[in-house]
């Protein structure tokens, strides 16, 4: 095999921060991933990272959001990259009971098998990857 031959496939999609673009991102993510067991566990990711952005960044409104989808034999990485514009970089809270916010990252961080955070307050990128080789939501030794 060739060095800089490589098994993974990316694909990157910009969104304005409308709403609706929220569908569309789902709707790009399932379509990617069509037939892998891991298609409505990322498009589930994509949805709820995405409204993040839009709902708690400079994204929202004028601005726009960055997906990228990274899929290899071993990985799939769902990344969502957002404008900043707030003072504290995204986190997974414990909500109290009857809190109408602040569950979202908590559960994308229970689907993924891991979620890592990038950035400052320009810009941060919330990258969850799901591996192919164990059950969503479980964590390999």
């Amino acid at each position: 095999m060739h060095e800089y031959t490589s098994t993974a496939r990316v694909w990157g999609l910009t969104c304005p921060g409308f709403p609706e673009e929220v569908s569309r991102a789902r709707r790009w993510t399932r379509d990617i991933l069509r037939g892998s067991p891991l298609a409505d566990d990322a498009e589930l990711i994509a949805s709820e990272l995405s409204a993040n952005a839009i709902l708690h960044t400079a994204s929202g409104g004028a601005g726009s959001f960055h997906l990228a989808l990274a899929v290899s034999p071993k990985v799939v990485a769902l990344s969502v990259t957002d404008e900043g514009g707030t003072g504290t970089a995204p986190r997974v809270e414990q909500p109290s009971a009857d809190a109408v916010h602040g569950r979202g990252l908590g559960m994308v961080s229970v689907i993924a098998h891991r979620v890592i955070v990038h950035g400052s307050h320009s810009g941060y990128t919330v990258t969850a990857e799901l591996f192919t080789d164990t059950q969503p939501g479980g964590h390999p030794c």
